[in-house]
C-alpha cells in the first residue's frame, strides 16, 4: 500500500481505463494525502472514477480499562491542568484517527499530544501498558478490546451512537458538537472507465450491500453498509476534501 495508501491510489490511476482494476481506498488516500504528503501524484477526484460508498465507522476514543478517565470531560479536564502533557496513540500520521484527536484538541481549546504508531496493534498495546494516556481507534478494529473489557470507550465519533456501542455517547452528546468525523471506505476506479461499467459496478455494490449476509457481517464489527452511489460518493469525497485541507493546515500537520 505504501505511506497512506499512495502507492495502491497510483497505480489505480495510472491503469488502463477498462473497469478492470478496483481500489478499496479508505478516506485518508483520497481525501487528505495530498496535503500532508509533498508531490502526491495523483488527483482525488480528477484521476478516479469514484464508484459506490461501501461502508462507514466512527473513531473511537478509549482508555484502559485500569484508567481513572471514565468521560471525555475528565480527559479534556487533564489536559487542561497538564498542558501537552496528555498523550493519545493512532495507528499512524495523516490518518482519520489521528485527525479526530485534533479536531477535539480545536473544539476544546487544549493540546492533546499525538503520539504516531506503526499500525493499531502497538498502539493498542502501549495503551493498555500505561505508555499513553488515550487512543483514537477505528471501531473495527478496537471492538473486540472493548467486549473484553480491556479497553473503556468514551465517544464515538459520528453523529449518531454506533449500534455495536449503544451506551456509549457521541462527542456531540459528551460536550464537543463540533467533533463529527466518519471514517469510510469505497469502491474507485481510474477516470473515463466507460458508463456502462460505472453503471454496473454501482448497481451490484449496492445490491449486495443490501444483503442479509453482508449486514449481518458488517454489523458484527460496527460498520454501516454505505448508501452512496457514484454521484453521491463523489459528492462525499468533494466535500471531504474542503474540510480537511482547513483542518491540516490549521494543525500544521505532515506526515512525511
Amino acid at each position: 500500500m505504501g505511506p497512506n495508501g499512495i502507492v495502491a491510489a497510483t497505480t489505480v490511476a495510472k491503469s488502463p481505463p477498462d473497469g478492470h482494476t478496483l481500489f478499496a481506498v479508505a478516506a485518508f488516500t483520497i481525501t487528505m494525502n495530498e496535503y500532508l504528503y509533498k508531490d502526491v501524484p495523483y488527483d482525488p477526484l480528477a484521476d478516479f472514477t469514484h464508484i459506490h460508498l461501501v461502508g462507514t465507522f466512527p473513531t473511537v476514543l478509549a482508555v484502559s480499562a485500569s484508567s481513572p478517565i471514565t468521560s471525555v470531560a475528565q480527559l479534556i479536564e487533564m489536559a487542561k491542568a497538564k498542558p501537552g502533557e496528555v498523550t493519545y496513540g493512532s495507528g499512524g500520521n495523516g490518518t482519520m484517527n489521528h485527525l479526530t484527536g485534533q479536531v477535539l484538541a480545536r473544539a476544546a481549546g487544549v493540546q492533546l499530544t499525538h503520539i504516531p504508531y506503526r499500525g493499531s496493534a502497538p498502539a493498542m498495546n502501549d495503551l493498555m501498558g500505561g505508555q499513553i494516556v488515550a487512543l483514537m481507534e477505528s471501531l473495527p478494529t478496537a471492538i473486540g478490546y472493548f467486549t473484553s473489557g480491556r479497553m473503556r470507550p468514551l465517544a464515538v465519533s459520528e453523529d449518531q451512537r454506533s449500534s455495536s456501542l449503544p451506551d456509549v455517547p457521541t462527542f456531540r452528546e459528551a460536550g464537543f458538537a463540533g467533533v463529527v468525523t466518519t471514517n469510510w471506505f469505497g469502491f474507485t476506479a481510474t477516470a473515463d472507465i466507460p458508463r456502462d461499467l460505472v453503471l454496473r459496478w454501482e448497481s451490484e455494490t449496492g445490491t449486495a450491500l443490501q444483503s442479509a449476509q453482508v449486514k449481518e457481517a458488517f454489523a458484527k464489527i460496527g460498520v454501516r453498509p454505505g448508501t452512496l452511489g457514484a454521484s453521491g460518493y463523489t459528492d462525499l469525497i468533494r466535500g471531504e476534501l474542503a474540510r480537511w485541507k482547513e483542518v491540516i493546515a490549521a494543525g500544521n500537520i505532515r506526515a512525511d
